[in-house]
């Protein structure tokens, strides 16, 4: 069984990330093969005081890069946009990024 460390690999800390921060959205890179139900209670049982809204996943193929005459891909990564209720507290993490 996959602890919530396992499912929640770290933050996206991008321009459009730190726009959503005022608004309680947030950004993360999460296990591939997690899905929305797994990111919910893996943010919950991390971070003790939030309550999440949504959770809504984007999956990025890894890109093909070349050296020389061999190829490969860069890794998958699936990113979690998640959103928390409006009585729910900011993540700590991020209060000083604002």
């Amino acid at each position: 069984m996959k602890t919530p460390h396992d499912i929640i690999r770290r933050p996206v800390l991008t321009e459009k990330g730190y726009l959503g921060i005022a608004e309680k959205k947030y950004v993360f890179e999460v296990d591939v093969t997690a899905n929305k139900v797994e990111i919910k209670n893996a943010l919950e049982a991390v971070f003790k005081d939030i309550k999440v809204k949504s959770v809504n996943t984007l999956r990025v193929l890894g890109k093909i890069k070349r050296q020389g005459r061999t190829q490969g891909r860069t890794p998958e990564v699936k990113k979690a946009y998640v959103t928390l209720t409006e009585d729910s507290k900011p993540i700590e993490f991020f209060e000083g990024m604002i």
